[in-house]
C-alpha cells in the first residue's frame, strides 16, 4: 500500500485529492496550514458554501467510510515542520498543492506579494530538500499552471523544447512568461525542481494544469450530500473563470468578461485533476527524471465559456447577460494559442468534457445557495497596474 503525501489538503483540489486516494486504499497523511481560509476572510472572499473545519472533515470522512485518514497543521514553509512529516511517515509519493493559487491575491499589494513569493517558494524548497535528505526515492508530484508559459506566438509543447541554433542543438525547459507574480512563482518553483532533479536525481512529475471547474469531485456526487463538499469560491481574487460565470448567471448579475475577450486558455473538470494526478502517481519514473505534462482537456476563450454559460443559463429559464468590462489584469487579449496535451492521455485520461449537462447540473447546485451570493464579491477589485 502506497503512503502519499498530500501537502494542501485543506483546499479546493487537495481536499477531493485527499479523498480520492483515501477511498481507493492508499495510506494518506493531510498537510494543511489553514492559510487559505485565513486570507479569504480576511479578503472577504468566503466561499459560497461553509465547509467543515479541516481535522473535522477528516474525521467524518474516516468515520463514513471506515477509513484512517491522518492529518496535521503545519506551516509547511518552516523547514522543521516539513521535515518532521517526512521523517516520520516516509511518504512513497508527495502531492503538493500547498502554495498561495490567486493571481490577484498575489497582485493585489506588497504584503500580499511578499507573502505569495516566500510562502510558495519555500514550502517548494523545503519538500524537496528534505526529499533530498530523508527520502531521496520519494515520487513529487508538483502542481504547476499552463500560466507560467503565458501566450507565445508559437505552439507550446509538452514542457520541454528542442532548440537548433548556428548549427548545435539542445534540449531546453521551454521559456516561461507568466502574467502575475503568482504565476511566476510557479515558474521559479519549475526552476527549482529542475536543479534538484539533475543535481541530486530526485524523481519529479510537474503538471501544468489549466483553471479547474466544477463542484462534485466524484462520479455520483455523494459529498455533495454528506458534508464533505470541496470549496466553492465565486469571487474575483481566488473563484476561476468559469466557477464566477457559474455564480453569476445564478444571481442575475452580467457575467463579467474582462477586456475583449479572446484570452484562452486549457481548462479541466475537477473530475479529470483526480484523474491526472493518479496517473502520474502511478507512472514509471526513474530517479534524476523531471517528468512535465500538461494537463487540460480542451481550450476555451473567455468569450467562448461566457457563450456556453449564458446558453445554459437561458435554458434553466434565467436571464443571462454578458458585459465586456475594462480589463484589470496586464494580458494580451487576443493571441496565438495551441498547447500540445498527450502524455496524460498516453497513460489513459479519459476526459470529461464541458457539456451543456455539465454546466446545467453546475448552476442547478449553485442555485440552491443563490440567497448567499454576494454580488460585491463579483466586479474586479485589484488591478494590474
Amino acid at each position: 500500500m502506497k503512503k502519499i503525501l498530500i501537502l494542501g489538503a485543506d483546499g479546493y483540489l487537495g481536499w477531493p485529492t485527499t479523498m480520492h486516494f483515501a477511498r481507493k486504499g492508499y495510506e494518506v497523511l493531510a498537510a494543511d496550514n489553514m492559510i487559505k481560509r485565513q486570507m479569504a476572510s480576511a479578503c472577504d472572499s468566503a466561499p459560497l458554501f461553509n465547509n467543515l473545519k479541516f481535522k473535522d472533515r477528516v474525521q467524518r470522512l474516516n468515520k463514513l467510510y471506515c477509513l484512517n485518514v491522518s492529518c496535521v497543521e503545519a506551516d509547511l514553509a518552516e523547514y522543521e515542520n516539513i521535515k518532521k512529516i517526512f521523517t516520520e511517515f516516509q511518504p512513497d509519493t508527495v502531492i503538493h498543492y500547498a502554495e498561495q493559487p490567486s493571481a490577484p491575491y498575489s497582485m493585489m499589494d506588497i504584503e500580499k506579494a511578499q507573502f505569495t513569493l516566500n510562502n510558495n517558494l519555500n514550502v517548494t524548497f523545503n519538500c524537496l530538500a528534505a526529499m533530498q535528505n530523508i527520502c531521496p526515492d520519494t515520487h513529487l508530484i508538483k502542481l504547476g499552471t499552463m500560466g507560467e508559459y503565458g501566450t507565445p506566438n508559437i505552439d507550446i509543447e509538452e514542457g520541454w523544447i528542442d532548440i537548433h541554433h548556428k548549427g548545435r542543438e539542445d534540449r531546453f525547459i521551454f521559456p516561461r512568461a507568466a502574467s502575475s507574480l503568482y504565476h511566476t512563482t510557479k515558474v521559479l518553483d519549475t526552476d527549482l525542481i529542475w536543479f534538484y532533479v539533475r543535481t541530486y536525481g530526485l524523481k519529479v512529475t510537474d503538471l501544468m494544469q489549466g483553471p479547474v471547474y466544477g463542484i462534485r469531485s466524484t462520479s455520483n456526487g455523494d459529498e455533495l450530500n454528506n458534508g464533505l463538499s470541496t470549496h466553492f469560491y465565486y469571487d474575483d481574487i481566488f473563484g476561476t473563470v468559469l466557477n464566477r460565470f457559474i455564480a453569476q448567471s445564478v444571481a442575475g448579475f452580467p457575467l463579467t468578461v474582462y477586456g475583449s475577450g479572446g484570452q484562452t486558455r486549457g481548462y479541466l473538470n475537477i473530475i479529470d485533476t483526480l484523474q491526472c494526478v493518479e496517473l502520474a502517481a502511478n507512472a514509471n519514473i526513474a530517479n534524476g527524471q523531471l517528468n512535465i505534462m500538461n494537463q487540460f482537456t480542451e481550450t476555451f476563450s473567455v468569450n467562448e465559456l461566457a457563450s456556453l454559460v449564458q446558453s445554459a443559463a437561458r435554458s434553466l429559464g434565467l436571464d443571462c447577460t454578458i458585459n465586456n468590462i475594462k480589463n484589470p489584469r496586464k494580458e494580451k487579449e487576443e493571441h496565438y494559442y495551441n498547447p500540445v496535451s498527450t502524455k496524460l492521455k498516453d497513460l489513459g485520461l479519459s476526459p470529461n468534457l464541458l457539456t451543456h449537462d455539465v454546466l446545467c447540473e453546475m448552476i442547478e447546485y449553485v442555485s440552491f445557495y443563490k440567497n448567499e451570493i454576494d454580488i460585491k464579491k463579483i466586479s474586479p477589485r485589484i488591478k494590474w497596474t
